[in-house]
């Protein structure tokens, strides 16, 4: 290990179990790079992913965000899309967004759709799946509440989901 390490350890008792307050504020004493340092956290659910009953996916809106502004799509009809220009959408629409969409053009970070038009949405899964832009229920990305929806992906939350 190197010098660095070395130091952080001295500080350190490995045996004990820190609270979160504690190891926040010794990864901030401990801090030496010019830059700004992230933190992972890891946490052991002792679940079995490959059970659909047991799969952890959710939206959480962290209290001073991420620093990131992410443009969101909404595919919609009528006063659903007018929702979505209300609540701040950067682009929103019907049949047309899906157009552009098969033709290559996603200038959009998540795509939110209203149940109604997800079965147009569902042959853009080749496009769509790689680029991890799929909507899903479980996500809170396809949903008829498109206000609330993008009101809260605008405000910069992190999706949480176990893996295996």
């Amino acid at each position: 290990m190197g010098k660095r390490i070395d130091n952080i350890k001295k500080d350190l008792d490995l045996e004990k179990i820190y609270s979160v307050e504690e190891a926040v504020e010794l990864v901030k004493k401990h801090a030496t790079a010019k830059f700004d340092e992230t933190v992972e956290v890891h946490v052991k659910l002792g679940i079995d992913p490959k059970h659909s009953d047991q799969m952890v996916r959710n939206v959480v809106l962290l209290p001073h965000g991420t620093g990131k502004t992410k443009k969101v799509a909404v595919i919609a009809k009528g006063e659903k899309a007018k929702e979505a220009q209300d609540a701040g959408a950067d682009m929103y629409g019907g049949s047309d967004i899906i157009e552009e969409i098969s033709k290559g053009k996603m200038d959009f970070d998540v795509l939110v759709v209203t149940p109604d038009l997800m079965k147009d949405v569902a042959k853009l899964g080749k496009i769509l799946g790689p680029r991890g832009l799929m909507p899903n229920p479980k996500s809170g990305t396809v949903t008829l509440d498109v206000k609330t929806a993008v009101k809260e992906l605008k405000a910069e939350g992190i999706e949480l989901k176990s893996e295996a």
